[in-house]
């Protein structure tokens, strides 16, 4: 009698599982079918207005992302490090230098040229 049991509660726990995969993968499909079928339609209403199809771009540019955790880690090392400089004294000595970085004058493997 036990095994007949620990088999149903096994046979159960797999049907569960089971139609649980279904149900993400149904789910993922009919999101996946809306998508499509709203690119579908956005795509027809630009041809029956004469526009042209625009491609859906990712309207984030990823190199943003990084500058903005690379300056915050910066501002909390400086903090660590004891280094009491505002938050824009940095960026205010790039602008007064007219973009030269200390030290460019030693540097022998490049030749310099115009900033634009």
């Amino acid at each position: 009698m036990n095994d007949f049991v620990a088999g149903v509660v096994s046979l159960l726990l797999r049907l569960v599982v089971m139609a649980m995969g279904l149900v993400l993968f149904a789910s993922l499909l009919v999101a996946a079918m809306l998508l499509a079928l709203v690119w579908v339609l956005r795509a027809g209403w630009a041809r029956l207005t004469g526009r042209p199809v625009t491609p859906w771009a990712m309207g984030v540019d990823p190199r943003t992302g990084f500058s903005t955790v690379f300056r915050s880690t910066q501002r909390w090392s400086a903090g660590r490090r004891g280094n009491s400089a505002p938050e824009g004294a940095s960026e205010d000595a790039a602008s007064r230098r007219g973009g030269i970085l200390p030290g460019a004058a030693q540097v022998t493997d490049v030749e310099a040229r115009e900033l634009r």
